[in-house]
């Protein structure tokens, strides 16, 4: 902005002003025209942020979508345990059935393998295919920091060899018996550090039982997955279509924000090639994120309606900063000393509190604690979807209940 000084100049100041302002305008027009993409360093508030990673999580409003479909939108869900992407799946769509989703599960249209930060996530098929290989350096990178030396360069490829074997002799096996196996081949090794390995070394997928209620038993066996599933492994990384995805799924969001969520390295690399088809945002402490062009930003006063999240549910852990989710003084409600994430609800699009359920006898018990005081206006919303969703994840029970409780 040019500086206007006293009466005399300010009619030709303004005027060079206008015309400096008209010049730029048109010039961004044709540049929009023939860019792919148009960056803008618009500023972006926490509320802004929150409601546009609902949107894309789909949390603001249920979907008439195809599981396979609304999974690979999420861009995988977490899923240490079987029932978590279940009940992630049922705060998200419409009227969900658990055979809409065991049916893609043991079609191996949807598989659960190890994928960000080394954990077991419920993945489409073709998504594992596509980007198993960019993932590797992640992997990597949490082999070397659980097990520093304690397998020898030496001793991967025969260990990889061995388990493949295996599995090509005996079929879908449980990891207990992977590792007896191990056992067999190298005496005197260090079992569960070659094990660790091999679960981020080779591509393994979960194999579904059938019959199960929620896809899997609680020991269920692996499979290679080239020969549990249809799709093809990519053999090359394609880290820029990987960030792409992630901004889809959890934008918009800062490159620390990217590789808190991945383990990827250096990922400042990928974003700065490409800065030219991504937007880019400022956060409320003037920290750039990007973000799609295009992609949904609503309105930050958009109603968000309460929702019940599960189990280490990855939208609580896709960023680095967290704020858009959980207050600062919330968050460590979120750990545990044992690094276990607990279930959730959300208020007005924030991490409102956390949930349990178990049931014994027949009776559904679902749990409910607060992180802080709650409107009451919320309560009866809250309790309802409590209630709802305690049938769906507890069909057997005979009854159910629900029980507010201090932490």
């Amino acid at each position: 902005m040019l500086a206007v000084f006293g009466h005399d100049g300010n009619i030709r100041e303004r005027a060079i002003e206008r015309a400096v302002a008209k010049a730029a305008k048109t010039k961004a027009k044709k540049t929009a025209a023939t860019a792919t993409v148009k960056s803008a360093g618009g500023a972006i508030s926490l509320r802004a942020l929150s409601r546009a990673t609902l949107a894309r999580q789909l949390l603001l409003a249920r979907q008439n979508l195809g599981v396979v479909d609304t999974v690979s939108r999420l861009f995988g869900m977490q899923a240490q345990l079987a029932r978590p992407p279940f009940v992630g799946l049922w705060s998200r769509l419409v009227d969900l059935a658990r055979g809409a989703v065991t049916k893609e599960v043991e079609a191996a249209r949807l598989v659960r393998a190890t994928w960000v930060r080394a954990t077991i996530h419920l993945l489409s098929a073709h998504d594992y295919a596509a980007f198993r290989a960019t993932l590797q350096p992640a992997l990597d990178r949490a082999i070397a920091g659980i097990l520093k030396d304690r397998v020898r360069p030496s001793e991967i490829e025969p260990c990889l060899q061995a388990v493949r074997a295996f599995l090509a002799k005996s079929g879908p096996m449980t990891f207990n018996a992977i590792r007896d196996e191990l056992a067999r081949v190298f005496p005197g090794g260090d079992i569960r550090g070659l094990a660790y390995m091999t679960r981020c070394t080779l591509p393994l997928v979960l194999v579904a039982d059938a019959g199960a209620t929620f896809g899997w038993t609680g020991n269920a066996g692996f499979a290679t997955a080239e020969t549990a599933m249809k799709p093809t492994l990519a053999k090359r990384a394609d880290t820029a279509a990987f960030v792409k995805r992630y901004l889809a799924a959890f934008g918009p969001a800062s490159v620390k924000d990217a590789e808190s969520y991945s383990f990827l390295p250096k990922l400042g690399d990928t974003f700065e090639a490409m800065r030219g088809e991504l937007v880019s945002l400022r956060d409320d402490k003037g920290r750039e994120l990007f973000d799609l062009p295009g992609a949904p930003r609503p309105h930050e006063d958009t109603a968000a309606p309460v929702r019940f999240l599960p189990e280490f549910d990855s939208v609580v852990l896709a960023h680095h900063d967290r704020r858009r989710l959980i207050t600062e003084a919330n968050r460590p409600k979120l750990a545990t000393k044992n690094l276990f994430v607990p279930a959730t609800f959300t208020v007005d699009g924030m991490l409102a509190g956390k949930w349990t359920l178990e049931t014994k006898k027949g009776v559904a018990t679902l749990g409910l604690t607060a992180f802080e005081a709650l409107p009451k206006s919320a309560l009866g919303a809250i309790e309802a979807e409590a209630h709802a969703l305690a049938t769906f994840a507890e069909p057997g029970a005979k009854r159910v209940e629900l029980r507010w409780q201090k932490d």
